[in-house]
């Protein structure tokens, strides 16, 4: 009976936690989670702590599992700003801010980082999502070099 509960338990917990995400509610992050982030107006939704809790989780994910990146993690985000935005329309139906920020890694170096905020792109359509790219750590070249598709 033990070894079927673990059977049942793990993918059960696994759902849960990806609905969690899917509707916004995401783990303890490391300093991004605290709220506290220097340099910035407000720049709705680039400022939002759930996208910088998201990019700070997501790129703490990405340096363990990509080879070759230095094993850092974000600490602060600094002069976030709002680059553009383009509204849902009938032609174009995906709401999208185009964001840029600094970061200050816990190696104490600062890099750029530029992120995107699309409606209603979360998990099964639920929620938004945030894809983002800091300068130096895109190995496989996914936004282009230099982050250009994010910029």
């Amino acid at each position: 009976m033990h070894r079927f509960a673990r059977r049942v338990t793990r993918p059960v917990l696994a759902a849960l936690l990806g609905l969690a995400a899917a509707v916004g509610v995401t783990p303890a992050v490391q300093a991004a989670d605290l709220g506290v982030y220097s340099g910035y107006s407000d720049s709705g939704a680039c400022s939002q702590s759930w996208v910088l809790g998201r990019i700070t989780s997501r790129f703490a994910y990405q340096v363990r599992h990509v080879p070759n990146l230095p094993l850092v993690a974000i600490s602060d985000f600094q002069n976030i700003r709002e680059n553009r935005y383009l509204p849902a329309q009938e032609n174009w139906p995906i709401g999208r801010t185009y964001c840029g920020a600094q970061v200050i890694l816990s190696d104490g170096n600062a890099r750029d980082i530029w992120y995107l905020i699309e409606e209603g792109q979360g998990f099964a359509g639920v929620g938004n999502n945030v894809e983002f790219c800091v300068s130096g750590f895109d190995r496989w070249f996914v936004y282009n070099g230099a982050c250009r598709v994010l910029r």
